[in-house]
């Protein structure tokens, strides 16, 4: 007998604890029935000689409504939020094997040329691009005049100030803006291809390389 009891007991406290957590979890997913509840209870616990009046009752059944109003509302926002990812990461699989301008100072020189960008949020008449070796020093210095608000292309035709042929590799890159002899911000911008995509949460990243790395999908600024 003291098993059986024993065990009819454990049974018992293990029903208990799984109706505990059903009903927990009902309450956390289900705000507008605990609302429910509780305004039901106040009713039947009020004051028979001072009952709720109308408009209390009609105040607590407006704010059931406004908590439900605002849980489908997150729930739809989410919704939302998930989907828009979802589209971000099958338009950034369309950008492989494609090139773009990324932000950086990375320029790298192959067979005739190299290319690089810039970004002005408005027009200077005059532009000046510095290459930079792998020690930081400058070995050619192109002044390319007046340039226009928005993305421009840089092109180096891979030749040093002394006229000589530099070899191909990587270097960087330095600009100086002005307008009306004012310094002008300018952003640069690294040329790169896109290898692979990596979806992530809240953001999609391209990898662009062992020199550009990762780049947020953001802040590509232009797809060639």
């Amino acid at each position: 007998m003291s098993s059986i009891s024993q065990v009819n007991t454990a049974t018992a406290t293990a029903a208990s604890t799984a109706t505990s957590g059903t009903t927990s979890k009902k309450d956390v997913e289900n705000p507008q029935d605990r609302f429910l509840k509780l305004l039901v209870t106040q009713m039947k616990n009020q004051d028979p000689l001072k009952p709720l009046d109308n408009a209390e009752v009609t105040s607590q059944l407006a704010q059931i409504s406004t908590v439900s109003g605002l849980d489908k509302l997150n729930s739809t926002l989410q919704q939302l939020v998930t989907s828009a990812e979802d589209t971000r990461s099958v338009e950034a699989l369309g950008l492989i094997g494609h090139k773009a301008f990324v932000p950086g100072t990375a320029i790298a020189l192959s067979g005739d040329g190299a290319i690089a960008g810039i970004e002005l949020a408005q027009p200077v008449d005059q532009l000046k691009v510095t290459i930079l070796d792998s020690a930081g020093f400058a070995i050619r210095t192109m002044d390319l005049g007046a340039q226009p608000t928005g993305i421009s292309t840089i092109s180096w035709d891979g030749l040093t100030d002394s006229g000589t042929k530099a070899v191909d590799g990587d270097y960087t890159f330095a600009v100086s803006a002005k307008q009306g002899g004012n310094d002008v911000k300018a952003d640069t911008l690294s040329f790169g291809m896109v290898k692979s995509v990596t979806p992530g949460d809240g953001d999609t990243h391209l990898d662009m390389g062992d020199k550009l790395g990762l780049i947020s999908l953001s802040n590509v600024k232009q797809v060639f």
